[in-house]
C-alpha cells in the first residue's frame, strides 16, 4: 500500500507553501506529493497569490526533497504538446533521482483556457489517446534509435529518445469515471488507474470495469495499480475538524458523507480499510489547506502507522 498527499495549489498557494507541504509529507512518511495542474482558482475567494505551473513547481521540489515521489493528478492534454511534456517529465525524473510520475487527462475546466488563451477543443479523448501512445513511445525507444509518430493530431519525425529517464518506466496515471474509453486507455497505456471523488460503490464498479478492460486487451489486471483520491479532513477533535472545514470554505456537516475521508484516526483507518478491501493499492489524501502543515503531521503520526501496508 502507498499513501500520498494530493493538493490543489490553484486555490491559493505559493511555491514555498507547496515545498513546505511536500517536505512535511516526506518527513512524516508519505509515499508521494501530487498536485493538480490548473491555472485558475475554482469558485469564489481570494485569487492571490495566483497560479503556479505544475511542472515548474515539481522541478523545484525535486531538488529540495530526496525520497517522496512527485507528480500531477492530472495534467491536461490541452496545456502542452506531448513531445515537450515528455522532455519535461524525463528531466524532472533525472532531477529527482527517479521519482517522477505523470498523471494525464483530457482536461475539463474551460474557464481557465479562456482566461489564458489555451485552445479548448470540444473533443479531447483522441488527443489523450495519442499523447499517451506518443509519450510512452518516446520513453521506451532505445537511446541509439529515433522515434516517429504519425497521428491525426500529432506528428513526430525522427525524434531522439532523449533525455533518458532514470526509471525504467516512468509511472503513468490515467483516471476518470468514463464507462468505456477511460478504462480502455488505462489498460493500454497506464501503470495506474485512479478513481477520484466517488462513493465506495462507484469505486468498486469502476475498478471492475478497468479489470475487464485489461482482460480485453490481453493484459494481466494485476499489473495495473488501482488508486483512489478523496477529499480529506483529519483531526483529533470535532472542534478541530470544524475549524479545518471553515478554513477551506465549508462546514463539517457539508463535508461529511459517503465519499470524503473525514474524522479522527479511528474513522480514517476504517475508511481506508474499506478502500483497500475494494482493491485500492494507493490512497491520495486530498488536503485543500496547504498552510495547514499540522494536518499533514497528524496524518503522519496518528494515522499512517496504523494503515495497511
Amino acid at each position: 500500500m502507498e499513501y500520498c498527499l494530493f493538493t490543489e495549489p490553484q486555490q491559493g498557494a505559493t511555491y514555498d507553501d507547496q515545498l513546505a507541504f511536500a517536505q512535511a509529507g516526506e518527513r512524516t512518511g508519505f509515499t508521494g506529493f501530487f498536485r493538480s495542474d490548473h491555472y485558475l482558482r475554482m469558485g469564489e475567494g481570494d485569487p492571490f497569490p495566483g497560479p503556479t505551473d505544475a511542472w515548474t513547481t515539481l522541478a523545484g521540489i525535486a531538488r529540495e526533497t530526496s525520497t517522496i515521489r512527485i507528480g500531477t493528478l492530472v495534467s491536461s492534454v490541452t496545456y502542452r504538446v506531448p513531445g515537450i511534456l515528455a522532455i519535461q517529465v524525463a528531466q524532472i525524473d533525472a532531477m529527482s533521482g527517479g521519482r517522477a510520475e505523470l498523471g494525464l487527462g483530457t482536461g475539463w475546466f474551460e474557464q481557465e483556457h479562456l482566461a489564458y488563451g489555451i485552445p479548448f477543443p470540444s473533443k479531447r479523448f483522441d488527443l489523450l489517446e495519442e499523447q499517451l501512445e506518443l509519450i510512452n513511445g518516446l520513453w521506451a525507444t532505445p537511446a541509439d534509435e529515433k522515434y516517429s509518430f504519425d497521428g491525426a493530431n500529432y506528428q513526430l519525425k525522427d525524434a531522439p529518445a532523449l533525455p533518458r529517464t532514470v526509471q525504467e518506466r516512468i509511472p503513468v496515471i490515467v483516471g476518470g469515471s468514463g464507462p468505456r474509453r477511460t478504462p480502455n486507455l488505462a489498460a493500454r497505456f497506464a501503470t495506474e488507474f485512479n478513481m477520484g471523488f466517488q462513493t465506495e460503490s462507484v469505486i468498486a464498479e469502476k475498478f471492475e470495469n478497468v479489470r475487464k478492460a485489461c482482460q480485453g486487451v490481453g493484459r494481466d489486471p494485476e499489473s495495473l495499480k488501482l488508486s483512489v483520491a478523496l477529499p480529506t479532513l483529519a483531526a483529533a477533535s470535532e472542534a478541530e475538524l470544524e475549524r479545518r472545514a471553515t478554513n477551506i470554505g465549508t462546514t463539517l456537516a457539508e463535508f461529511r458523507g459517503e465519499t470524503n475521508i473525514t474524522g479522527g484516526a479511528e474513522q480514517i483507518i476504517e475508511k481506508v480499510g474499506r478502500l483497500v478491501d475494494l482493491g485500492a493499492q494507493r490512497i491520495y489524501f486530498q488536503l485543500l489547506d496547504m498552510r495547514d502543515i499540522e494536518q499533514v503531521e497528524f496524518l503522519g503520526a496518528e494515522v499512517l502507522p496504523h494503515l495497511p501496508r
